[in-house]
């Protein structure tokens, strides 16, 4: 496969290097610690557990032609195909979709897997009919209105991109489940990324922050028109933690944002 990246903004190859390999390193720990919520045949869309069986964002899905995006270990993608959707979970991480394998093996629910960055799509013009990720991909790219053209184009006119993202309000706030979560600290309007780096300055994560506005911006930029904004709740009897996801701060603000977009035939 030919190279999209020859003339691409050296910070954002240097993020795409320090997220596949982070996700690669960390892919056992997160299965380990995320594993049982996630399922390997579900789609749940947010540590408030929406499941897609449920809120049905997607619409109907038997016979749609439908891309993950960042889909992990693709445990959404397995229940789309068990629900009678034709998926494809594309990852940027080996690490990630090695689980995917496994968890196909585990669940006798195939998909077709495909390594690939969601800056330069494998795919042709109008593919499919919906794309979809559950807080994959979107955060972790520095130029997003770019990844939202690339969406718009693999999709067919009238179809749907869905995605879930940590809710932009949640940058004020340091990521803490307790009390210490609960003080404003950070500026909205700060877009600078959060960085982590190792002790020879290489960066090993880093995930970026754009307000509800530039989600809009971006989306109406390359196309979209949007038909929802979720922000789940907190649901009673929930208490499981999740990083900084907690019962104590979902009662209070959101955590989760998902855009529910269509993009219209001409």
């Amino acid at each position: 496969m030919t190279s999209h990246h020859s003339n691409e903004n050296p910070i954002e190859a240097e993020a795409r290097r320090g997220n596949r390999a982070w996700w690669d390193l960390d892919a056992d720990d997160y299965q380990e610690e995320h594993g049982a919520f996630l399922g390997d045949v579900d789609f749940v869309w947010c540590p408030e557990r929406l499941r897609e069986a449920d809120a049905r964002l997607l619409g109907d899905v038997p016979g749609k032609m439908i891309l993950e995006l960042g889909a992990g270990a693709a445990a959404a993608s397995r229940w789309l195909r068990r629900e009678g959707a034709r998926p494809v979970a594309m990852d940027l991480s080996g690490g990630m979709l090695r689980h995917a394998r496994e968890a196909a093996d585990r669940s006798g629910v195939g998909v077709p897997l495909v390594q690939a960055d969601a800056m330069a799509l494998p795919f042709a013009a109008d593919s499919f009919d919906i794309v979809c990720t559950a807080f994959g991909a979107i955060p972790f790219v520095a130029d997003s209105g770019a990844a939202m053209r690339e969406v718009a184009r693999v999709l067919r006119p009238g179809g749907s991109w869905v995605f879930s993202v940590t809710h932009p309000m949640r940058w004020i706030f340091w990521d803490e489940p307790g009390e210490d979560g609960l003080v404003a600290r950070n500026s909205y309007f700060d877009r600078s990324p959060y960085v982590e780096r190792d002790d020879d300055g290489t960066v090993t994560y880093l995930e970026q922050h754009r307000t509800l506005g530039d989600r809009v911006r971006e989306l109406v930029a390359a196309g979209f028109v949007l038909r929802d904004l979720i922000e789940p709740e907190w649901p009673a009897g929930h208490e499981q933690e999740w990083g900084q996801w907690s019962p104590l701060r979902g009662r209070l603000f959101p955590g989760t944002a998902i855009f529910v977009c269509d993009l219209p035939k001409p």
